[in-house]
């Protein structure tokens, strides 16, 4: 593939680089968002070679391009800036055009996508590092009590307990504001001597005013809706500030406003709001076990179509691992990207006279085992029509099967074949062995439905 050529014909038929505000990527999907996504093209974007579909929502235009997307993207970055060594997000100048199109829903979950999705590597490197102790550990190939692990096991909780600055640095960039700014916000809810006083539990005021001792390491919420504040303080405090002291006077303003009003008020609201969610998942996981194994297992394969996975499941996820040590949502997937690699594999060993077409289903079905669903999806399945419903049927049965056994994900990583350590939990060792088993009959199910429906449909 001429990478190039591809990141060319992407921006051009996108609207061109006057129609971009923003660009980020996940694993497999290019996420720009557009000052007018009327002007994209997208049957002549569904055309360019190594597109294998398009799909707009929640305030996203997303080009699906599969496992080659950060080469395409880092030839995409110089068309759009000229400064792109390290950037993570470009961006031209703002526009309301196409937040007016959008409805509250929409742009929500545009949100937050726009925003999980940049800090997924640093967490989900984390996640695999962890997971990687977890089975050292469970095989006595390292002790607890040496100062490797030691140092391991805080190298994997660091992502997590500065959780709460990587957000700030990204809903920055959605918001607006100055990343640094952000950045420096997120550092006071985190600072020593702030722990230090949530710990003593004595009684802490600030111009008389109660402070709210909150543990914020680890937290999602929080951070979130302080950014979104503290973007409006920022362009309130560079409105009113005159040129010749802008420089150092709309910084001051933000962070004397922002930081005792976030300790105050905004902070621990979000805590609440968080309490809220883990008590939600709490009772989900103790009273219907099966239930989110199950909804994702059906319909896990339907929000990667449409592109809300990240929005609906990660700021989930993520509460839930982080409150408790594991989320249920995790089984669902795996049971569903199996359940679409199995319908792949059926179809190339049903297509007799397109070895192009078999090619493809037999590298779809491969990437979608290893947790990489969208070329099967887009490329195989979707386009059949009869697999992606055999997808459907056998990951909701499947999906119940490792809801009602339990099935645990301790780790926040991509769910497939070669992350299945992610299901070891050291006390309870028939976890991985349910999943394991999950998996199996989510591929036999899917493989058989699919090779059944495509062999009615011929006669």
């Amino acid at each position: 593939m001429d990478y190039k050529r591809t990141g060319s014909n992407i921006i051009k038929e996108i609207g061109g680089r006057e129609n971009v505000n923003q660009l980020t990527h996940c694993a497999t999907r290019l996420r720009f968002t557009l000052q007018d996504s009327a002007k994209a093209d997208q049957e002549k974007m569904k055309a360019i070679p190594g597109v294998l579909g398009v799909v707009n929502i929640g305030g996203q235009f997303q080009v699906i391009v599969g496992q080659e997307v950060a080469r395409i993207y880092n030839e995409i970055v110089p068309l759009l800036s000229d400064n792109t060594s390290d950037q993570e997000e470009i961006k031209t100048e703002d526009s309301n055009v196409s937040a007016r199109k959008e409805s509250i829903i929409s742009r929500l979950l545009g949100t937050i996508s726009g925003i999980f999705t940049p800090i997924l590597p640093a967490i989900t490197g984390a996640a695999m590092l962890k997971t990687l102790l977890i089975i050292l550990t469970m095989t006595h190939l390292m002790s607890k009590e040496t100062q490797t692990y030691a140092i391991l096991n805080f190298v994997t909780d660091a992502a997590f307990y500065f959780l709460p600055v990587m957000l700030a640095f990204s809903a920055a960039n959605k918001f607006k504001m100055n990343p640094m700014m952000a950045v420096s916000l997120g550092g006071v809810l985190l600072h020593p001597s702030f722990v230090a006083m949530v710990e003593a539990k004595d009684p802490v005021y600030f111009l008389g005013i109660p402070v709210s001792l909150v543990s914020y390491g680890s937290s999602v919420i929080p951070i979130i809706l302080v950014i979104w504040a503290a973007s409006y303080v920022e362009r309130f405090a560079d409105r009113v500030t005159p040129k010749s002291v802008r420089f150092f006077m709309k910084p001051l303003i933000t962070l004397l406003v922002m930081a005792p009003v976030a300790l105050i008020f905004i902070a621990p609201l979000g805590n609440i709001v968080g309490t809220y969610v883990a008590v939600g998942i709490n009772f989900l996981n103790n009273h219907l076990v099966w239930i989110l194994p199950f909804i994702f297992g059906i319909f896990g394969p339907v929000f990667i179509m449409l592109g809300m996975h990240y929005a609906v499941t990660i700021p989930i996820v993520i509460q839930s691992i982080t409150t408790y040590g594991f989320d249920m949502i995790g089984a669902g997937f795996l049971v569903a990207n199996v359940a679409q690699g199995a319908a792949a594999f059926a179809v190339a060993r049903h297509v007799k006279n397109d070895p192009d077409f078999k090619v493809l289903a037999n590298s779809a079905a491969f990437t979608a085992l290893l947790g990489v669903t969208e070329p099967a999806i887009y490329g195989v399945n979707l386009k059949l029509k009869k697999p992606f419903y055999a997808v459907l049927v056998a990951g909701g049965i499947s999906g119940l099967f490792v809801g009602l056994m339990g099935v645990k994900r301790l780790a926040l990583a991509p769910t497939g074949l070669l992350t299945l350590p992610i299901f070891a939990d050291p006390n309870h060792a028939m976890n991985l062995v349910y999943a394991i088993i999950g998996a199996i009959i989510s591929f036999i199910l899917s493989y058989f439905l699919t090779t059944v429906l495509l062999k009615k449909s011929k006669h």
